[in-house]
């Protein structure tokens, strides 16, 4: 048998290849859109791909199930537990789609998958349970447990309610996950190896470790959420609904898509490499946004298109920024350090659903045409003075809900930036905003886009700590 995990480090999201050597057959587990990776990865071991399986109907990117599914002879795994409204609609009729019930096995050359019913984080979640008969195993090797148990953590039964808009299930959903964590984990012993879906970086939980891999043992010893759900189901549901961080705005979109089904394209669609007349012709329409991939948020406050969106490339802001700010039907222009972004960029963007990329120009063609001629505002947390600022307008505190409860300046009002777009009627007409985070970073998301939509913005960068009962401020 050979096991590897596929980790896109910007989502912070594992796939699994699992292959049978003996008979060349492999199984993908949650493999993301762009599905040319998985099949590099499997002809460069001597497999082919015959079958691709889901935990759950994903949130944070766009499934590869759909592109897969289009040779008729894969074979399709997805969940039929769940009830209405969890049933995936986009496979219809399809020839070789298996709905599988808790306790369905199937095979992969010689290595038995045997379906298990973990609800909790969503209604149909399944983890899927691994056995290498072909080595003369008799008891499973791992589990591959998607958005259910994580390193240092477990799945958050709070996004059908905070992200896909469903009504007073987030309780339900919390004890639904208390008992998967009692009762489905019982019968595994310890050195059942867990492969999670997700790592730390990933908003489908509050504490995820770094570490790729675990065992079922050592988080039974060290995993504080599942410790606490064997002890106190009332602490368990009280602790794992508290602190969650704020989902960006595009996973109600994922679990759509997901869901219903999403373009076909046969893979990431090449971008053009625009004239600076071309991109000044293309920056006029209204229906066209400009993304700003640079890295250093300075260089981008000192100069950057007309309603530009600052959103750096090999960081996490990248796609939660954007698929917080954008909508599907946009047009996108790029902004790039160098040619070699593009590549990365577009295949970012693949993987949330923003599938027209209309081109792209380097900063340095930008500011040599002198198409980067807007500026932000900006006031470092060391000279910056809240009394005056509120005098003037109003504070915007765009960290996550959690930390803004834990404390922030006076008269602050909260937007998470992941939610900012859905709430601007709360962000007062007519007012100068001073918009911060902890460390800048968020903060210049942010007050991209406010300025994009024509608001006057501060970008308020610099450090920002809570000491005590009292805010304070420092660099």
């Amino acid at each position: 048998m050979l096991l590897r995990q596929v980790f896109d480090p910007y989502l912070a999201q594992y796939a699994y290849l699992i292959g049978c050597q003996k008979t060349g057959e492999a199984l993908v587990i949650d493999p993301e859109r762009d599905i040319d990776q998985y099949q590099k990865l499997a002809a460069e071991n001597g497999l082919r791909i015959t079958a691709v399986a889901e935990t759950h109907i994903h949130a944070d990117f766009v499934s590869g199930g759909r592109e897969f599914a289009q040779d008729p002879s894969l074979h399709l795994y997805l969940s039929d537990e769940g009830g209405p409204g969890w049933t995936y609609v986009w496979p219809g009729s399809r020839p070789n789609t298996h709905l599988l019930k808790d306790g369905d096995t199937f095979m992969v050359g010689n290595i038995k998958v045997e379906a298990v019913h973990t609800p909790g984080h969503t209604p149909e979640h399944m983890s899927f349970l691994i056995t290498d008969q072909g080595a003369g195993g008799d008891e499973p090797m791992a589990l591959a447990t998607g958005d259910f148990l994580f390193v240092g953590d477990v799945g958050r039964p709070d996004l059908l309610e905070s992200a896909a808009g469903a009504k007073n299930v987030m309780e339900p959903s919390a004890r639904a996950l208390r008992q998967s964590l009692t009762e489905r984990l019982a019968r595994f012993t310890d050195f059942l190896q867990i492969l999670p879906a997700h790592g730390a970086g990933s908003a489908c939980g509050k504490s995820l470790g770094a570490v790729p891999t675990t065992t079922l043992g050592y988080e039974r010893r060290c995993n504080l959420p599942l410790k606490l759900a064997v002890r106190d189901e009332e602490e368990f549901v009280k602790d794992i609904l508290q602190g969650q961080p704020d989902p960006p705005l595009y996973f109600a979109t994922m679990k759509r898509v997901n869901r219903d089904g999403i373009a076909i394209t046969g893979g990431v669609r090449s971008s053009h490499h625009l004239t600076a007349a071309e991109f000044r012709r293309l920056i006029t329409d209204p229906t066209v946004q400009v993304l700003d991939t640079r890295d250093d948020r300075t260089a981008y406050d000192q100069g950057h298109a007309p309603r530009s969106i600052t959103c750096p490339l090999r960081t996490p802001f990248f796609s939660s920024a954007t698929g917080s700010f954008l909508s599907e039907s946009d047009k996108i222009l790029l902004v790039v350090d160098d040619q070699a972004d593009v590549e990365l960029a577009t295949r970012q963007l693949y993987r949330i659903g923003f599938d027209h990329v209309v081109g792209w120009i380097t900063a340095a063609e930008g500011a040599a045409a002198g198409l980067l001629s807007e500026k932000t505002e900006v006031v470092t947390f060391s000279m910056f003075n809240a009394s005056q600022a509120l005098s003037k307008g109003a504070i915007v505190d765009v960290r996550t809900t959690a930390e803004y409860q834990s404390g922030h300046l006076d008269g602050a009002i909260s937007l998470p930036y992941t939610r900012m777009k859905e709430h601007l009627s709360h962000i007062p007409k007519g007012k100068k905003l001073f918009v911060h985070c902890a460390s800048g970073k968020r903060a210049s998301l942010a007050t991209s886009f406010l300025r994009g939509l024509g608001l006057d913005a501060v970008h308020v960068d610099g450090t920002y700590m809570k000491s005590g009962s009292s805010c304070s401020l420092r660099r």
